[in-house]
């Protein structure tokens, strides 16, 4: 069994590297070829490349966990995020059907427009409101043209490595006694380790399989996030809660947090307000529980305590 992992410096990516061993050799590219063995090329701007890379490795599993994901960035610099996230994941597709491999690629709740009143299923209707999530669309689309795919849409991602959302409400309470966070966006923040562990299991499950399922077709779209929902000011709350009762050396001096609405707080690009994502879909399929989303939320923030 071989893997090729795209995306491998991400915060998915980093922890796919962990996940996907035991199912076989895992070959993990990042976007800089130089840092790349013999030569291949896991730089997505490059089509061609990337597709010669794809011959010569013949993977049994493609998992693209790389992304542009500067949402506002992408609204000057759209047809690099539209290489990116819709032609590349196209390549991959094309290359993988010829194979007969399976894809499992990344999507995101931004193919949504915000304004349903529950979890988003996975065939609602979709309406991106920005470059990024267009583009992120057409890669599902592009995606799904492969017999054998998984398409994984999530949302709110952080991993302990790298900066993060909590990672940023810390350094700014420790330096603000005010802050200001939105409260009219919900989700539920989703660790990159329990999307890389979640898409190890879904995985042998369609290797063991042979992709079949009695009740229906394995291949397909599933929404993959932490339960529970939040909005960043209650996240952010949380965060401090935890800071504290852990009576770590981290000294906050924030004393009020307020909330306020996405409108106070423009930016290029425009956010979903309901991020929320239903996965009774892939516990169904792939036999997972899916935990709440404070438990990765407080074991990342004890991880950075022992730090």
């Amino acid at each position: 069994m071989k893997i090729l992992l795209l995306g491998r410096d991400g915060q998915v990516g980093w922890e796919l590297q962990r996940s996907l061993q035991p199912l076989g050799e895992v070959i993990a590219l990042g976007r800089n070829s130089g840092d790349n063995t013999d030569e291949l090329c896991g730089d997505l701007a490059q089509l061609d490349p990337l597709a010669q890379t794809i011959r010569n490795i013949r993977p049994d599993v493609i998992v693209n966990a790389a992304a542009y994901t500067a949402v506002d960035r992408a609204e000057s610099e759209p047809e690099l995020a539209h290489t990116i996230n819709a032609l590349a994941p196209g390549v991959m597709a094309q290359e993988a059907q010829k194979l007969g491999a399976w894809m499992v690629h990344y999507s995101t709740d931004y193919v949504f427009d915000g304004s349903c009143q529950r979890p988003w299923c996975e065939d609602d209707p979709v309406g991106p409101l920005s470059v990024y999530g267009r583009t992120k669309l057409e890669g599902e689309k592009a995606v799904a043209q492969c017999e054998r795919h998984l398409i994984f849409r999530t949302s709110w991602v952080y991993g302990a490595r790298g900066g993060n959302f909590a990672k940023t409400m810390l350094r700014l309470a420790s330096q603000r006694e005010t802050l200001q966070v939105i409260d009219d966006q919900r989700g539920a923040p989703t660790g990159a380790d329990l999307l890389a562990d979640c898409t190890a299991l879904a995985l042998h499950v369609v290797l063991a399989t042979g992709g079949r399922s009695a009740q229906a077709p394995i291949s397909g779209v599933y929404h993959l996030a932490a339960a529970g929902e939040t909005s960043w000011f209650e996240y952010a709350n949380y965060v401090f809660s935890q800071i504290q009762i852990a009576q770590t050396a981290m000294k906050l001096v924030v004393k009020n947090v307020q909330p306020i609405p996405t409108a106070a707080y423009p930016t290029a690009a425009a956010r979903p307000l309901n991020s929320r994502l239903d996965t009774t879909k892939v516990q169904t399929t792939f036999g997972l529980h899916i935990p709440d989303w404070r438990v990765g939320v407080a074991r990342m923030l004890k991880e950075m305590n022992h730090e």
